[in-house]
């Protein structure tokens, strides 16, 4: 389904965004203990440095902000729009889905950071096609 070479591979996959060889993470499970920020200083296929500068993920805030928003949406059409949930019920539902899924948040944020400054490249990932 999702390929290669697509950003869209390197942000759900949290693969290196230059050549989607390797994860950019030590731990791929952002539910580890102590792991969710916790990154390889840089690809092992192709050298790209993660950090380009100190503070850069820094950005990802500004994204996460959106990114949680848009799963704070799903959880009110879900909770409230598609069970009929109270509105109480669909706060907590809310409160909720944003406590359960912050690991998940902070990893597709700076997944989503990082791939604005990098492009997939052919020749890093060592492919012809």
């Amino acid at each position: 389904m999702l390929k290669k070479g697509n950003k869209l591979y390197s942000i759900l996959t949290g693969s290196c965004p230059k050549c989607h060889q390797e994860s950019m993470y030590v731990a791929n499970n952002p539910y580890k203990p102590g792991h969710l920020f916790k990154m390889n200083e840089r690809c092992s296929n192709c050298d790209t440095k993660y950090k380009i500068e100190p503070s850069f993920f820094y950005g990802a805030m500004y994204v996460s902000y959106a990114v949680g928003i848009a799963f704070a949406v799903a959880a009110f059409v879900i909770a409230r729009l598609l069970l009929g949930s109270s509105l109480i019920t669909t706060f907590i539902a809310i409160v909720t889905t944003m406590i359960v899924f912050m690991p998940v948040i902070i990893r597709l944020s700076r997944n989503i950071w990082i791939n604005f400054f990098f492009s997939y490249d052919k020749e890093a990932a060592g492919t012809t096609s």
